[in-house]
């Protein structure tokens, strides 16, 4: 087998097609802001390499994580958006899943950890969501969050295990392609509960210049 035999097949296997990236962007269209795209002059001579930024930042409530709420809140039947959702989340993945639920008018509920900071916490409720706090630890408070939903029957929205939320995510790469179709590295750190990644920039030419 070639390897572009084998690159086909093992993205034949991923649960995230490009089809599913192009549909989410169809449904966040109007409703999540297409960010801007611009180069760094400063990081570009820094590195010897063309950086270019996304600035999500500019989303409403400051973070990507938005898209990926958006996109899975959309996907969810008549029957749960009436009983709710429940997230478990520090900060970011939690104001994206409130603001989105109380736009769609979806009752939503947020678990956080003890020591969350205030900020994030108040932001969450000012944008409509229950929050409980709870759990020495993300990973606590997802448990607490998944065994609350079981009871009350709400939906979980996973911050990030998720192929819809995932698709949602990816909307970022197909403005940024949009923007520069000609890039050649995208830069993503990835996390979960032990330590949950943020974007940063996105470097072009990267393998020549590193």
């Amino acid at each position: 087998m070639t390897m572009s035999e084998t690159l086909r097949a093992s993205l034949a296997r991923l649960p995230v097609t490009l089809r599913d990236i192009e549909a989410a962007a169809g449904v966040l269209a109007g409703f999540v802001k297409r960010t801007s795209f611009d180069r760094s002059r400063t990081l570009s001579d820094i590195t010897g390499a063309s950086v270019w930024l996304k600035f999500e930042n500019l989303q409403f409530t400051a973070t990507f994580k938005e898209r990926g709420a958006l996109n899975r809140l959309s996907a969810l039947s008549a029957d749960e958006r009436r009983r709710g959702v429940i997230a478990a989340s520090a900060g970011n993945h939690a104001q994206g899943v409130a603001y989105h639920a109380a736009c769609l008018s979806i009752p939503a509920t947020i678990v956080v950890p003890l020591g969350t900071p205030t900020v994030k916490i108040e932001n969450t409720r000012r944008h409509g969501a229950n929050v409980i706090e709870g759990g020495a630890t993300l990973e606590e408070a997802a448990t607490l969050a998944t065994d609350h939903g079981r009871k009350e029957r709400l939906t979980f929205i996973h911050p990030y295990d998720d192929p819809t939320i995932i698709a949602g995510q990816g909307t970022i790469a197909l403005e940024m392609l949009a923007s520069v179709p000609d890039l050649d590295v995208l830069i993503v750190p990835i996390g979960g509960y032990r330590g949950q990644g943020t974007w940063p920039y996105h470097i072009r030419n990267c393998a020549r210049s590193c």
